[in-house]
């Protein structure tokens, strides 16, 4: 039998709720509802998307979970404002110490490359895009000789996202663009910055055709590489070796 109209495709290891969660949830964080905007209906909503009204009430649940919306007895639900960035988050990384870098990269790979895995088990198309769009972004900065460092925290933001688990998010957020520490050679060392803005690149390419593939354990391994290689790349550039 055919899929109903708008009924979403079903992916391994994906369930709708995940896919109508992402959906709404990527439109309210892309601007399609506005903090004080009322979602449509349930009925709205099932109609929209072509699934039951379970699917619809799981998915708004996660959304409240994560503190998206809010329901309001007898007036819907309602798109509440971004939390608050807290004021300190991941403070104190000192880009000139060797030792502070390093702890800040491995703290990331304890997390990243399970958002990773989880990206490629459970992304939706829309933040599929998200994540070949950044991709892009960072090919464009670099060919145009631009600094690519905050291009580069927008894709590992993206692909947090993807996990829809938003607490990958807010882990991120919480060091924000400091997790990338090619920033300090952006400034001190150009050339430096150059070659290796190459070859992340090239190690970005190879998580994002994992996530795209749908393929869990080859996005892991990549981020995994990928992490790995900024901490020799980290440590050969203090010491000049670049």
């Amino acid at each position: 039998m055919s899929p109903r109209p708008n009924q979403p495709e079903r992916r391994t290891g994906e369930t709708l709720v995940v896919q109508i969660a992402a959906k709404l949830r990527a439109a309210i964080q892309q601007g399609g509802f506005a903090p004080g905007d009322k979602l449509p209906t349930e009925s709205q909503l099932v109609s929209a998307h072509g699934v039951s009204r379970t699917v619809i009430r799981e998915a708004l649940a996660s959304l409240r979970t994560d503190g998206l919306v809010e329901a309001r007895q007898g007036a819907g639900v309602f798109v509440l404002p971004p939390p608050a960035r807290p004021a300190h988050g991941f403070q104190g990384v000192d880009f000139e110490r060797l030792s502070s870098v390093i702890e800040m990269l491995e703290l990331r790979s304890a997390v990243e490359i399970e958002a990773a895995g989880l990206a490629a088990l459970r992304r939706a198309p829309q933040q599929e895009e998200l994540i070949l769009a950044a991709h892009a972004r960072i090919a464009s900065l670099a060919a145009a000789g631009e600094a690519t460092a905050g291009a580069d925290f927008e894709l590992h933001l993206a692909i947090a996202q993807a996990t829809n688990n938003h607490r990958f998010v807010e882990f991120l957020g919480l060091i924000g663009e400091a997790m990338i520490p090619r920033r300090a050679l952006d400034k001190t060392q150009p050339d430096a910055a150059t070659l290796t803005a190459t070859q992340i690149h090239a190690e970005h390419g190879k998580i994002v055709e994992a996530i795209s593939m749908g393929d869990e354990e080859a996005a892991r391994a990549a981020m995994r590489a990928h992490l790995r290689g900024s901490q020799q790349r980290y440590k050969a550039a203090l010491h000049g070796m670049l």
